[in-house]
């Protein structure tokens, strides 16, 4: 395992710029989980969170501790996590109410950490935002154990043709503006319109959750149904959290394909799901040792 960092020493990483940007933000969260049980049961799917009662658990790059949050009411025997960042206390915090012993947080670049192997390993929303993505797949394999679960979710490149062109722009504008300034500024100006065409979106598709017909075919129309019954709150949440990246990439099928392939994922264990269509959830389990 990685030796503790020493009290002062300082970290040298090619993410930490981007990663203390969201951390800037992260502290300025509140208690509890950004995400309901539902989206959490949705971000993880095919995996059954039940499956891994009493199991080790990590996540790499648990920012805001959202996720953890819901892990932890599943009874961990240990949950762990790392993250570039300085948010470590805002949410130790938010998970002080886990049973002593439990909880191990650390502050380090998921690139090079070792905390050990666990029964599931995790990546939400993390490896699109670094320098090498493919350095956070690895990460993922080398923190699960053989016979073990990983799981990720990244942006896509397929269907993200409207980001990528319009709101990736705004998003390199607010590299440049102080926090206050792309949370209340353009967190806003991106929020709003977001809101409003999500609720209408719902409002054509009669409280359905998926598009069809003519809707299907509107700019990320899933993805708004997807969040469409969240309150406003939400959406600016969404819409700090994605300004505030000094860094970020959209991966395609063929790139996840690529690292799916690994010879340490276990044959026929490995997933790919388009979610929403604009991002891919991924995973699998890595090859048992002979």
């Amino acid at each position: 395992m990685t030796e503790p960092r020493a009290a002062g020493e300082p970290i040298r990483s090619r993410d930490l710029e981007t990663a203390e940007g969201f951390a800037a933000y992260f502290r300025t969260l509140g208690a509890g989980s950004r995400y309901t049980p539902e989206q959490f049961a949705d971000f993880f799917a095919p995996l059954d969170p039940e499956s891994f009662r009493g199991r080790r658990i990590v996540e790499l790059g648990f920012g805001h501790g959202s996720f953890l949050w819901h892990w932890g009411r599943f009874g961990p025997a240990r949950l762990a996590g790392v993250d570039l960042g300085d948010a470590l206390e805002a949410a130790r915090a938010k998970l002080a109410h886990l049973p002593p012993g439990v909880l191990e947080l650390s502050r380090g670049d998921l690139c090079e950490a070792n905390l050990g192997e666990f029964d599931l390993a995790y990546c939400i929303g993390v490896i699109h935002h670094l320098a090498r993505p493919e350095d956070g797949f690895r990460a993922l394999l080398r923190h699960t154990r053989p016979g073990g679960c990983f799981h990720g979710w990244i942006y896509s490149r397929e269907g993200n043709g409207f980001v990528i062109v319009v709101i990736d722009r705004v998003r390199r504008l607010a590299e440049r503006l102080p926090l206050w300034a792309t949370r209340w500024l353009l967190g806003l100006g991106v929020a709003l319109p977001t809101f409003l065409y999500a609720k209408l979106l719902r409002f054509l598709a009669g409280g359905g959750s998926q598009p069809t017909g003519a809707l299907a075919r509107l700019p990320a129309a899933a993805y708004a149904l997807s969040i469409a019954d969240r309150d406003f709150a939400f959406f600016h949440f969404l819409a700090t959290d994605f300004l505030v990246a000094r860094r970020t990439v959209y991966l395609d099928r063929a790139t996840l394909e690529h690292w799916l392939a690994d010879p340490q994922v276990e044959p026929g264990s490995a997933y790919l799901v388009h979610r929403n269509g604009n991002s891919w959830k991924f995973g699998g389990r890595k090859r048992s040792e002979r």
